[in-house]
C-alpha cells in the first residue's frame, strides 16, 4: 500500500475546488478526454459490505482497531538478521496471498469476493491483513480497476472485459509486515491497456535490478520515469514506496519519478519498490471515503511492488514469484 508524497500533494494530487469531491462522478462530464483506449470508465465506488473478522488468537498491529498506528521511526532503520527475517516471513506470506488471488481474477467476480478470499487465506496463515482499519480503510486489500489509480476498496462491482485491476496486499505476521502489489489484465483487455501494464511491471523491475549497498535511493525513481516516458506514459509521483518492517510504512521514501535523493542505500534496508504508471499527466482526485484515488480525465493506471532488502552484495527480492 503507496505513501502519499505530501511534498508533491499540491502538484500531482489535484482536487477540484470549485466542486466538492462527492461529485466526482459529474465532474468527468466537462473534461477534455483523449483516447485511452476501450474500457469500462469507473463512475464512483459500489457498496462496501462490513469487514472480515479477526480472531482473537490472531496477532494484531497498532493500528487495530482504532485505526491509529504508533509513530514510525524518523530514521531509516538498518535490520539485523531477526528483523529481516521477520519481514522475509511476512512477504512471503503476502506474495502467496497474491498467487492465491491471481487464480480467481476473472470476469464476473467481485472485488468484494476478491477481498474474501484474500481475508480468509491471511488469517489461515495465523496473519493480519494490515489494511484493514489502518487509518480507518474498511477492508483487507485494496482492488483498483481501470481509471481508479490506487487504494480502490474492495465493492460489489463484477470484474468485466477489458478491466485491468491492480491487487495491493500487505500482511502482518509476526511482528513485521510485507507488501506487494501485482497488476491482471482480464479477457478482452485491448493494447493500450495491455501496454501500461506491460511497462509499469518494467519500471518496477528496472529499478530493483539497480538496488544495492551504494547506490543512490535516487536511482529508482531514475529508471522508473524513463521507462514510463519511453513507453509514452507517466509516473503517478504523488504515491511513493517506504520503508516497512514491524512498522507498516516508514522511512525512506521511495519516489519513482527522477529525483536529488542523494541517500546511500545499505546492506538491511527494506523498502517497497511500487511504481504507478498511467496513460496520463493530468492528476489524480480522492474520493470522499479519503482513500479511493482516481485519475482526472479517466485514464487508466496500472502498479507493481515488491518489498526489498539491501544485502551485502546486491538486493533480494523478499516478495519474489514462487508460481
Amino acid at each position: 500500500m503507496a505513501s502519499i508524497s505530501y511534498s508533491k500533494i499540491f502538484s500531482g494530487l489535484r482536487l477540484l475546488t470549485s466542486h466538492p469531491v462527492r461529485h466526482f462522478g459529474k465532474v468527468k462530464s466537462f473534461l477534455c478526454r483523449d483516447t485511452y483506449g476501450t474500457y469500462d470508465i469507473i463512475k464512483a465506488p459500489g457498496h462496501v459490505s462490513a469487514s472480515g473478522n479477526i480472531p482473537p488468537h490472531i496477532k494484531t498491529p497498532s493500528h487495530w482497531p482504532h485505526g491509529r498506528p504508533q509513530p514510525s521511526p524518523t530514521e531509516i532503520e538498518i535490520k539485523n538478521e531477526a528483523q529481516i527475517e521477520g519481514v522475509r516471513q511476512a512477504s512471503a506470506i503476502a506474495r502467496e496471498v497474491l498467487n492465491e488471488i491471481g487464480k480467481t481474477v476473472e470476469v464476473g467476480i467481485t472485488t468484494e469476493e476478491l477481498d474474501k478470499i484474500a481475508h480468509h487465506f491471511i488469517i489461515g496463515k495465523d496473519s493480519f491483513p494490515s489494511p484493514l482499519q489502518y487509518r480507518s480503510f474498511p477492508k483487507s486489500i485494496c482492488t483498483s480497476i481501470n481509471n481508479v489509480v490506487c487504494h480502490g476498496i474492495p465493492d460489489d462491482r463484477p470484474l468485466q472485459r477489458g478491466d485491468i485491476i491492480s491487487v495491493d496486499v500487505t500482511v502482518y505476521h509476526g511482528g513485521y509486515h510485507g507488501d506487494c502489489c501485482e497488476t491482471w489484465c482480464l479477457e478482452g483487455t485491448d493494447e493500450q491497456g495491455q501496454h501500461l501494464v506491460h511497462h509499469a511491471r518494467e519500471a518496477r523491475d528496472k529499478a530493483i535490478a539497480l538496488c544495492g549497498p551504494g547506490v543512490c535511493l535516487g536511482r529508482i525513481g531514475e529508471a522508473c520515469e524513463y521507462v514510463a516516458r519511453a513507453a509514452g506514459l507517466s509516473i503517478v509521483e504523488v504515491f511513493i514506496g517506504h520503508g516497512i518492517g514491524s512498522y507498516f510504512h516508514g522511512p525512506p521514501d521511495i519516489y519513482h519519478f527522477a529525483n536529488d535523493d542523494y541517500t546511500v542505500m545499505k546492506p538491511g534496508m527494506t523498502f517497497t519498490v511500487e511504481p504507478i504508471l498511467s496513460q496520463s499527466a493530468k492528476g489524480v482526485v480522492i474520493l470522499e471515503d479519503g482513500w479511493t484515488a482516481m485519475s482526472l480525465d479517466e485514464a487508466r493506471a496500472a502498479q507493481f511492488e515488491h518489498t526489498v532488502l539491501i544485502t551485502e552484495h546486491g538486493h533480494e527480492i523478499l516478495t519474489a514469484y514462487t508460481e
